[in-house]
């Protein structure tokens, strides 16, 4: 189905933090009493990294000589993946392309009865993302997820660099994937001095309303592109607007509970926009 086939334009923003359905949904699901095994969160995500099918039977403890690949060696990898993909063409392909935030995206919170296929890269960049998504070109996704920028704010690139590389995604993606629901993501907070990531100090040096700020000037690009925005950032940042330190393990990625507030937003964005699969 085209992506212009809907009833109402795909621009349209849904504020998911208004949303009282999807806040409903968040709230409902993390009132359960998930257990999340917290001493290896890198292991548990490490089969999203690969062409996630239900029927998969790959194993994780693959994660060792994966974690240490270099950036063109995990560029050949996810070339071969999305090859993959290509050839066996499944049914409702979704597909995750950013950095280690979509990278480590644990493939059990992944929406269900969907194939998913993990683009992330770790430290990813808006230019490093633009340059290599030619790499799932021959892909029939149903719809492609986009998050990028962190890195880019993190390596002190300016803004007017990362909106034109964002807009320049949008427009690739589009005119690659006709058929494909293109979703740009808001880039996510970081949790300030509350933060134990490594390069705490390079966080500290981008201020949270920058970031909104940034939000709201990609918003604007979504909707003259004609493509979704998704609207993340409420979700995850406190009263003052950092990332919630109970949704990091570091201040800059997100552990299980965060990974399971992304989850949702996605369920619901499935049900009100995409084509709907009863998910579960």
């Amino acid at each position: 189905m085209s992506t212009h086939s809907k009833t109402f334009p795909t621009w349209a923003f849904l504020s998911l933090a208004a949303n009282g359905l999807l806040v409903l949904a968040i709230a409902l699901v993390l009132m359960r009493k998930y257990e999340w095994s917290m001493a290896s969160p890198m292991i548990r995500s490490a089969a999203a990294t690969r062409l996630s099918d239900p029927k998969s039977t790959d194993s994780a403890t693959e994660l060792g000589p994966r974690h240490q690949l270099n950036y063109q060696q995990w560029v050949e990898l996810l070339g071969r993946e999305a090859d993959v993909a290509a050839r066996q063409q499944p049914k409702h392909l979704l597909i995750l392309a950013g950095d280690s935030l979509s990278l480590w995206f644990p493939i059990e919170l992944l929406p269900p009865k969907r194939t998913w296929l993990n683009q992330g890269i770790s430290g990813e960049t808006s230019k490093g993302l633009l340059n290599r998504l030619d790499l799932f070109d021959k892909t029939q996704p149903e719809a492609i997820f986009v998050m990028i920028g962190i890195n880019d704010l993190i390596r002190e690139v300016t803004d007017e660099t990362i909106l034109a590389n964002q807009r320049l995604i949008v427009r690739y993606l589009r005119r690659v994937h006709p058929q494909s629901k293109i979703i740009v993501q808001s880039i996510l907070p970081h949790s300030a001095r509350n933060a134990t990531w490594e390069g705490r100090d390079r966080l500290l040096a981008i201020p949270n309303r920058r970031i909104r700020d940034l939000n709201e000037r990609l918003r604007a690009i979504a909707k003259e592109e004609n493509v979704i925005y998704l609207d993340l950032y409420p979700l995850f940042a406190d009263a003052d607007g950092n990332m919630k330190t109970e949704l990091s393990s570091d201040g800059l990625h997100l552990n299980p509970q965060g990974y399971l507030v992304w989850r949702n937003a996605l369920l619901v964005l499935d049900q009100f926009v995409l084509e709907p699969v009863a998910l579960k």
